[in-house]
């Protein structure tokens, strides 16, 4: 008799907690893709039959033994007309207000994630969002190994009171799209600033790499040594600090930072672990229908720019691989002009990642990439032109995506030849040739024999700097016999070449030279830090001798004293 109430207890509980629950990014205002099979999905109690119907169509699937459910909807046309989705499972839901269309995902780190409002022109932009049939969601930045199945957020409407606290990249890459296509765009942002490419890749995928060994090596060591208590040591130093700079600030004529000091992040719960924002902050919408994404991202990865050149095609092709969706473009910005500019040419960490990027290009298929060597600001990280970083990106998808005739991809190197000491540079993707602006001197290049020493050249468009050719004739007269040429090869390139219809040119390197990046170059930035690391160990550890040498003498005269008084 006590096992039969207590079961009917159990039911009576499972009964009053039973309930359908739906994933954020399904819900009131979504966007659904059109012209292609749409997964909704949810949990409810095990084995119950769960029906989702949405204008003619009706499908049914059980909750499996964890709750879990999923249907596909049929392929919808576009449309502007708001739609209701029910849903009935041990309880019912309406979603409201749906429309199909486009959707996108806008990902990557900060300059993905700022927002419309810190924008140039922001109060306009701010004041014109008003477009009802562009749809916004945000993921929030929650940085973990394990896997998320929810976030907290919601689809809303775009308009005034919406749009300033989204990605507005995000924002003006969907608007470009809504106002040529004429359908609803939905617009996913889940950008977190500062993150590092392998954060948004699954852990065990690098794991079984043997090209990310030491990667996971470092962060294994990290993981086994970083504590709670250790995170909660640097906050209460970071109080500290700050209480110092609020005392300050209030002292007349003391000279104060305009800003607090940044607070320490939980290196295991940050944006640079791997692994922690594929599980935080992607794994929660995989599998919802989407066109594709739109990629801003590289900064955090600059100095090891040599393992993004196929760290970031992995990460492109796991997405695609977990999504299930097939090759869905995948298109990104270049990393901008950034830092001081610098008198001579040389060596740059920018400039390789810049190379790795389009690299990329070349070894994935649906893939493009924006140039914005132009729009970036030397002083600030975050430029606050992204509405033409969000115009170049659209290009891509309404060429490439939507059939559109309309020049997308910037002037890229093909070929050199080299005669009578000057190059000859042939280059793709000019059919009108090239340009120059500012001035008519083709600004940007180097050129090195085989020294590899660099030096400034002069270069030419052939057949001029308003509308040449897609020829650039460089040469040095402190070369006589050139091995190689660069373009814009700097982390903040002067530069000046266009396309005629108003593309800048990819920024490039004619030489197979070891980067500074890459482990393998003896004199690159790992094997520069290794020695600095050698020599502060050697120096550390030449005064602990000084020290013991000292001690020594000291203790013999203290020994010597201390004998001569008791005589």
């Amino acid at each position: 008799m006590r096992h039969i109430i207590a079961l009917l207890f159990l039911s009576a509980a499972l009964s009053a907690h039973a309930e359908l629950r739906l994933p954020a990014i399904i819900g009131d205002n979504m966007v659904l893709q059109q012209k292609q099979t749409n997964p909704i999905w949810g949990w409810d109690m095990p084995g119950t039959e769960v029906k989702v119907t949405l204008g003619g169509q009706s499908k049914s699937a059980k909750a499996d033994d964890k709750g879990k459910w999923t249907i596909k909807l049929d392929p919808l046309p576009a449309s502007a007309q708001p739609a209701t989705m029910k849903i009935q499972g041990t309880t019912a839901r309406e979603l409201k207000n749906i429309l199909v269309g486009e959707v996108w995902v806008c990902s990557g780190q900060s300059n993905m994630g700022f927002n419309l409002g810190s924008v140039w022109d922001s109060d306009l932009d701010i004041a014109t969002a008003k477009y009802p049939q562009i749809r916004l969601i945000s993921v929030p930045n929650v940085g973990t190994q394990e896997l998320q199945d929810d976030f907290k957020g919601q689809w809303e409407e775009c308009s005034p009171a919406t749009a300033g606290s989204f990605s507005a990249v995000g924002y003006h890459y969907g608007r470009v799209l809504h106002e040529m296509l004429g359908v609803p765009v939905g617009l996913i942002d889940n950008a977190w600033g500062g993150s590092a490419c392998e954060a948004w890749v699954r852990r065990d995928v690098l794991e079984k790499d043997a090209r990310f060994k030491a990667m996971i090596a470092k962060w294994k060591q990290t993981e086994a040594t970083y504590t709670d208590a250790i995170f909660e040591k640097q906050m209460a130093e970071h109080k500290a600090k700050v209480d110092a700079w609020t005392a300050a600030r209030k002292e007349a004529g003391k000279p104060v930072p305009p800003l607090p000091p940044r607070a320490p992040q939980n290196v295991l719960r940050g944006q640079a672990r791997p692994g922690n924002l594929y599980a935080g902050c992607l794994n929660p919408i995989i599998g919802y229908g989407i066109k594709g994404a739109i990629w801003y991202q590289g900064e955090s990865n600059a100095s090891r720019a040599f393992e993004y050149s196929y760290l970031f095609p992995l990460m492109i092709s796991h997405w695609r691989t977990e999504w299930k969706q097939g090759d869905f473009p995948f298109y990104w910005v270049q990393l901008a002009d950034f830092k001081h500019e610098l008198p001579e040419p040389g060596d740059s960490e920018w400039a390789e990642l810049r190379d790795s990027q389009t690299k990329t290009v070349g070894m994935i298929p649906n893939a493009g990439q924006c140039v914005i060597t132009d729009l970036g600001e030397a002083n600030d990280i975050h430029p606050k032109n992204k509405r033409d970083v969000a115009e170049r990106l659209a290009r891509w998808a309404l060429v490439k995506d939507y059939g559109l005739k309309l020049p997308c991809r910037s002037p890229e190197f093909k070929e050199i030849k080299i005669t009578d000491g000057k190059a000859l540079l042939t280059f793709d993707h000019a059919p009108k040739g090239l340009r120059t602006v500012d001035v008519d001197e083709a600004k940007g290049f180097a050129i090195c024999g085989a020294d590899k020493k660099w030096v400034w050249a002069k270069a030419r468009i052939i057949g001029g700097s308003k509308q040449g050719t897609n020829q650039i004739e460089v040469s040095s007269p402190q070369v006589a016999q050139p091995v190689a040429v660069r373009y814009a090869w700097s982390d903040n390139p002067v530069c000046n070449v266009y396309s005629v219809e108003g593309l800048p040119m990819t920024p490039f390197r004619t030489d197979a030279f070891l980067m500074i990046t890459d482990p393998a170059n003896p004199n690159g930035i790992e094997a520069q830090a290794a020695k600095l690391q050698a020599d502060l160990k050697a120096t550390q550890q030449k005064r602990v001798e000084e020290f013991k040498k000292i001690k020594k003498t000291k203790d013999k005269a203290a020994a010597t004293k201390k004998a001569d008084l008791k005589k």
